[in-house]
């Protein structure tokens, strides 16, 4: 049941990253037997840069790519069944392309990346796969024609450049990633979201009964986050109204103020609005309002 909750959480999570750079299809359906690709993701004809702030993740992103995460070790059939869901879009571009009397370009061809919390030295083996000198480390490619790549996710360098993967790992990993996220400046373009899809794998997993020991980890790690993130969002929204009702006293009592005192009346806290909220019944124009203002810059 929990590894559903995890496939869910993987999918959303690495749509909401590969949104802005082209198009995610989730769950995307191919022909033969019923099978269902977990993130069929086709970059924008323009290189958006920005795609560099995902690091590794960015990096699989330049070209069109199948990704596979998987929850538990992914298993010699998984990976099998994954690498047939590559040949099986590959043939049908191929058909596609003669039916338009194209040739089908390389570049055109998805790359799989079979995202996997651990993995042994021995299954790796079994692929052939090999380390290229300018991949990092956990990064496993099998041969050049199977355009496939098993990602160890373990086996990744604690750096940014692997946050958006590891977030994915089990364990130490996936706590160590959560913490780095935690970390990140407020206004980066991904802590917030991402933030909120790990809250919700939170909630989704207290309501399970049959949770693993990792799971348990998971919760336990999250909470004090989770409370410390929800206070926080309480006080700014309390902030926010102290801001909406002094804007609207100051508007009936002195007139229309200018945009540049709005946004120093934003920056103040809850105290100093409230401070305001008494000195402002003495303001008989403009001028005291900008007076009490730079007073609380001394």
């Amino acid at each position: 049941m929990t590894r559903f909750i995890h496939d869910q959480f993987a999918k959303d999570y690495l749509e909401e990253l590969l949104k802005d750079y082209g198009e995610v299809k989730a769950s995307e359906k191919v022909s033969g037997e019923i099978k269902e690709i977990d993130v069929f993701f086709t970059p924008a004809k323009q290189q958006n840069s920005n795609l560099q702030i995902l690091g590794l993740l960015g990096r699989f992103a330049e070209h069109p790519a199948i990704i596979e995460p998987f929850r538990n070790p992914a298993s010699s059939d998984e990976i099998c069944d994954c690498i047939l869901k590559l040949l099986e879009v590959k043939a049908l571009l191929r058909r596609e392309a003669k039916a338009n009397k194209t040739k089908l370009q390389d570049l055109e061809i998805p790359k799989l990346w079979v995202l996997t919390p651990t993995i042994s030295e021995t299954r790796l083996s079994s692929f052939g796969t090999l380390q290229k000198a300018d991949w990092l480390s956990g990064v496993h490619f099998l041969p050049e024609a199977l355009r496939t790549a098993i990602v160890a996710i373990h086996q990744l360098p604690q750096t940014p450049e692997t946050l958006w993967l590891r977030l994915l790992g089990r364990g130490g990993v996936q706590s160590q990633a959560i913490i780095e996220l935690q970390a990140l400046p407020l206004n980066h373009p991904y802590q917030k979201a991402t933030l909120e899809l790990v809250y919700n794998l939170r909630e989704n997993l207290r309501v399970n009964q049959e949770l693993e020991a990792d799971d348990r980890e998971l919760i336990m790690r999250l909470e004090p986050l989770y409370q410390r993130d929800r206070e926080l969002a309480k006080q700014e929204g309390r902030q926010e109204e102290g801001q909406d009702l002094i804007l609207r006293l100051l508007n009936r009592r002195i007139g229309e103020i200018n945009q540049s005192s709005i946004e120093r009346i934003k920056g103040l806290s809850i105290e100093q609005l409230e401070n305001l909220g008494e000195a402002l019944l003495d303001f008989s124009n403009v001028a005291d309002l900008e007076n009490w203002l730079n007073q609380q810059q001394r």
